[in-house]
């Protein structure tokens, strides 16, 4: 109720309060047949789809860490990440926040709710922590699923990180839920876009594809040969800059820019959105969204955000252009080989050696030592030299490098055999492909960890 009689019989408007608003909103979203499928295939699918693929004889190792899903079961949950923050987060967002508010437009109930509620900040509250509660639910499904797949089809084995060491199962299950917890900011961020959308366009299905649009727009962005401060002042930097928790030391600025730039555009599409719809005519049955001031107030502001972004990364960080340079291809390069070269001396079951011995250095080349020795591209290629104890001769091995914009790079042994080479060795979940044949790499964008 929100009314009562006093004693002089006038009627006392009380408030609904807060959290039977919230829980009234969650039960209408929970109630929703696609809201409902959506809760089940996050807590299902991802398991089945880890499972399966680590049951195949093809892996995809074209996704990080997918090469490595045979091996350990933290994998699986590190390659449906990577998904997840390229399309799954995404168009869960428009599904859940990107609709909130415009459903009630389509369905004309704004003025039964006011009635009931009488609070136009407590419904916009109550609607976004509803909308928030539901995406937490689904992402931790994604999580919780995709785990219980591993573990479940390949074990609690070690990880093999970006830079070739081996994480112990209980370091990769950290680093496995942390990584997700940073994916929480961008998915955030694209919450509060999808709140926006929804406010500003009313009923019109645009605020519906505003989430996976920006998505679509940050992902074709961190493919150009964008500097490396634009690079990371888009908000959707950290679904790729968790990666960098995955060597050692870990590569931790990126990934702090990343996370605090995607909470500062959350709290600014939220502010927007609340301004928004304070402001709106409820009283209006055509109303059909904020026509010109939903573009101004919409798109001004993150622009200006953007602009200031790269302005304080620019200025903040050491690193300029892409980021991408030749010491840093060398030694990301050499730190991986002599790491994997002491995990393929294990398998192979001879003396084991340390990488302070082995002394291992790369020297690296961009289109045959032609042009700038920088930037990304398929054309890279190392010869990398090590040191064995009492071996007069140094080792030699050449590697072809495919180096993508954000710093991530796979190699492919280009010889010698013995070293490099497609063969199987044993290890304890079975044969598996030689570790120095292909590996995955990161080059840190930033110049902020030891050099040494």
């Amino acid at each position: 109720m929100t009314t009562a009689i006093a004693e002089d019989g006038v009627a006392v408007v009380r408030r609904v309060p807060l959290s039977r608003g919230y829980r009234f909103e969650v039960v209408k979203l929970v109630s929703q047949w696609r809201i409902r499928l959506l809760v089940l295939a996050c807590w299902i699918a991802p398991a089945l789809f880890v499972a399966g693929v680590g049951q195949q004889s093809t892996l995809p190792s074209d996704t990080l860490f997918g090469r490595w899903m045979h091996a350990t079961g933290w994998a699986g949950p590190l390659v449906m990440l990577g998904f997840a923050g390229t399309w799954a987060l995404p168009l869960l967002t428009s599904a859940v926040a990107g609709d909130v508010f415009a459903a009630e437009d389509r369905l004309g109930t704004w003025r039964h709710l006011l009635v009931a509620v009488r609070s136009p900040r407590g419904i916009f509250v109550a609607k976004s922590l509803a909308s928030l509660t539901v995406i937490l639910l689904l992402v931790a499904g994604l999580v919780c699923s995709s785990v219980i797949g591993g573990l479940a089809s390949v074990g609690d084995q070690p990880l093999v990180g970006l830079d070739g060491h081996l994480l112990t199962p209980g370091d990769a299950a950290g680093r496995v839920v942390l990584a997700w917890l940073c994916a929480l900011a961008p998915t955030l961020a694209l919450t509060a876009l999808g709140l926006l959308g929804s406010v500003a366009l009313g009923r019109s299905p645009m605020g519906l594809l505003l989430p996976p649009l920006v998505a679509l727009g940050m992902q074709v962005a961190q493919m150009l040969p964008l500097p490396v401060a634009v690079r990371l002042a888009l908000p959707g930097y950290a679904f790729i800059s968790w990666n960098g928790l995955f060597t050692s030391p870990a590569q931790l600025a990126p990934l702090l820019i990343g996370v605090a730039v995607s909470l500062v555009w959350a709290v600014l599409a939220t502010a927007l959105a609340y301004l928004l719809f304070l402001r709106r005519d409820f009283t209006n049955l055509a109303y059909d969204g904020a026509g010109r001031r939903a573009l101004t107030v919409g798109l001004l502001p993150p622009a200006a955000l953007t602009a200031v972004t790269v302005a304080v990364v620019a200025v903040a960080t050491p690193s300029t252009g892409s980021g991408i340079e030749q010491n840093k291809v060398q030694r990301s390069v050499a730190t991986a080989f002599a790491h994997l070269y002491r995990l393929q001396t294990r398998q192979l079951h001879r003396p084991a050696v340390t990488e302070a011995k082995l002394r291992t250095t790369a020297a690296c080349t961009k289109s045959d030592g032609q042009g700038a020795q920088e930037g990304a591209g398929n054309d890279w290629r190392c010869v990398v030299t090590w040191h064995l104890p009492d071996v007069a001769v140094a080792g030699t091995a050449v590697y072809q490098l495919d180096v993508a914009s954000d710093g991530r790079f796979v190699a492919d042994g280009d010889g010698p055999k013995e070293v490099n080479g497609y063969f199987l060795v044993r290890t304890p979940t079975g044969d598996a492909p030689n570790p120095l044949w292909q590996f995955d790499g990161n080059v840190e964008l930033l110049d902020t960890t030891s050099k040494g």
